[in-house]
């Protein structure tokens, strides 16, 4: 029987770089995340007796090589689980911009831990599903859960995403302003397992990135929209210096990042409560509130071009359907 699966993907208020296990992908931080209304992959799996091998169509295109060995590894798990043996098709459509610093395989295995398990006839929670997820991707754990949700280490079983507070329905927006959306030169996974080994500061940055979870907890669970982004900038700011200090240093952020960070910076001192925060790519996320979007834009534009910027909300947890789409 065909299920689909809609998720959307989420941006780390404080970061995940860097895996304690890379086997079963644990973090050595508390992460926590916004899922976001705005990007979102729609996933489409059933199971065929008679396919001889995985099929995967990502955005109308046959897959093969590695990205197709990544989603059989993970649909092995799947059948594991569900005792079965039959192989898989995977239609899937991706409404994020792949591998260009949006967390795109966040939305993505999430949508095939969703998907995927139900068309194994599994029936899993959504702490499960959260679990099943984070062997694809370590993000994907909290792209299960709505609005604010964190992912915190531990073993296989205690390593899952919980929601934070899933109904986020006070004035807070996140503007992404797109600098690049190729696919990047040194992807998330090689980026922080090379910082994690080789930096000198990275313990440090651990150490620091575990002492704002409870500030930050606190700061969402008030409404505080100028600690959220305190603490977010910073954590940001400090895990791309991790990646400036590897052996040899790395960089995801172009001059045109460090534009739109500096912009913040001085509507900050204008009065403007906006703070940036950047994942493992050039795109710059700015956390607002919707109020001050004009005035926001309005600064970007003499950085960027119109067509650039996506304004984005707090966005739902996962959808599963039986059938070929999303009602």
């Amino acid at each position: 029987m065909h299920f689909t699966a809609r998720a959307h993907t989420n941006i780390a208020l404080l970061k995940y770089w860097g895996k304690a296990d890379t086997a079963i992908i644990t973090p050595t931080t508390t992460s926590i995340s916004l899922t976001l209304d705005e990007f979102y992959t729609d996933t489409t799996v059933w199971f065929d007796e008679s396919l001889t091998a995985d099929k995967f169509i990502l955005d109308n295109e046959i897959i093969t090589g590695h990205a197709l060995q990544k989603v059989s590894r993970f649909l092995n798990i799947v059948r594991q689980q569900a005792g079965i043996a039959s192989y898989a098709s995977v239609i899937s459509t991706n409404h994020v911009p792949t591998a260009a610093g949006l967390a795109s395989s966040a939305s993505a295995f999430a949508a095939l831990a969703g998907a995927a398990s139900k068309a194994a006839g599994l029936d899993l929670t959504l702490t499960e599903l959260s679990r099943l997820a984070r062997q694809g991707s370590g993000s994907a754990t909290r792209s299960i859960f709505g609005g604010f949700a964190q992912w915190t280490p531990g073993n296989d079983l205690t390593s899952v995403g919980s929601p934070l507070l899933a109904d986020a329905d006070w004035p807070i927006q996140l503007m992404t302003v797109v600098i690049n959306d190729q696919q990047k030169e040194v992807g998330s996974r090689a980026g922080m397992q090379h910082a994690m080994t080789t930096s000198p500061f990275y313990d440090l940055w651990v150490k620091t990135a575990n002492e704002q979870v409870n500030q930050m907890i606190t700061a969402i669970h008030e409404h505080d929209l100028m600690t959220i982004g305190q603490i977010a900038e910073a954590n940001a700011l400090q895990m791309h210096a991790t990646n400036m200090t590897a052996v040899p240093p790395f960089n995801y952020l172009t001059d045109k990042s460090w534009e739109v960070i500096l912009m913040a910076q001085e509507l900050r001192q204008k009065g403007i409560p906006v703070y940036a925060t950047m994942d493992a790519g050039p795109n710059v996320k700015l956390i607002s509130n919707p109020a001050d979007t004009e005035v926001i834009k309005e600064a970007l534009l003499a950085i960027v071009s119109d067509n650039q910027v996506i304004n984005a909300h707090p966005g739902p947890g996962i959808q599963i359907n039986a059938g070929d789409s999303i009602c």
